[in-house]
């Protein structure tokens, strides 16, 4: 049997395995992942997320997406990936690293009777460059307001890497917005060599953005903290937001900022729902 947490930030929900022992095999990852996610036949979730030890910081975040692929990094999984490691007492302290792919990730959780509330992650440097989101053109250009021409519609976007690939597409009327005809094609559009997670994002104030969620692998989600980070990015580099707002995700709010060093902070809700074991 395989003991696990399922845990979700602002419904974006997660099953976490304590494999600080590496028991879980490589090959074997994918299909677990899409066994253990399965909303009909198993336990439910967006993704399957690894607690691993790492040379480089405190522990190491490996996640598989619901459709078996891995992904790079999830702001989301991240803080409650805080959660997990603080109340099980794998972690002594409220500050902590992560390693994902290619990023070292710094957390301070808010900690009350000895459950973390809140935890605020430094989710490093937006990166616009076209080649290393990867978006397809000029390799050394960036993506700011550039046309896509998807489903019959001439949509505009700003794309950036958070750790994973964004593109933030700004619309007149967010709940109006067919998500789910719209956002697959996004995500496997031929300007994506890798795919792309999407953000529609009606802007209510400069300190306020309504976003919703296309994500790379795992569909409609309720909350992408990456993604959060990227609407405000991508809203304050075209002047449509100040450089520190709150992103309204279905599943709840993240309080996002853009520094002034050129770090995003991320600060948001780690909640715990069950734990059980799977059977292997």
């Amino acid at each position: 049997m395989l003991p696990f947490t399922k845990l979700h930030g602002l419904g974006n929900d997660f099953v976490f395995v304590n494999d600080l022992d590496e028991r879980l095999q490589d090959e074997e990852l994918p299909d677990l992942a899409r066994a253990v996610c399965d909303r009909h036949f198993g336990v439910g979730a967006d993704g399957l997320v690894q607690v691993l030890p790492s040379a480089h910081a405190d522990f190491r975040m490996r996640i598989h997406n619901s459709d078996g692929t891995e992904a790079a990094h999830c702001g989301n999984a991240i803080r409650c990936f805080a959660k997990f490691v603080c109340e099980r007492g794998l972690h002594a302290e409220p500050t902590l690293t992560v390693e994902t792919i290619g990023r070292l990730n710094r957390l301070r959780a808010e900690i009350c009777g000895g459950r973390v509330e809140r935890v605020r992650v430094d989710m490093g440097e937006p990166i616009f460059v076209r080649e290393r989101i990867p978006v397809a053109g000029p390799g050394s250009a960036e993506v700011i307001n550039e046309p896509l021409q998807v489903g019959g519609r001439q949509l505009q976007m700003t794309a950036l890497s958070m750790g994973n690939p964004h593109a933030v597409i700004f619309v007149e009327n967010i709940e109006e917005f067919p998500l789910e005809q719209i956002g697959p094609l996004v995500e496997r559009h031929e300007a994506f060599p890798d795919r792309i997670n999407a953000e529609f994002v009606q802007v209510l104030s400069p300190t306020d953005l309504r976003m919703r969620v296309w994500e790379r692998g795992a569909g409609p989600t309720l909350a992408c903290g990456t993604g959060a980070c990227a609407t405000l990015v991508a809203a304050a580099r075209t002047g449509r937001a100040e450089r520190r707002a709150t992103v309204r995700v279905d599943g709840g709010d993240l309080e996002i900022e853009w520094t002034a060093d050129n770090h995003v902070l991320m600060t948001g809700p780690a909640t715990e729902a069950f734990t059980g074991e799977w059977p292997r």
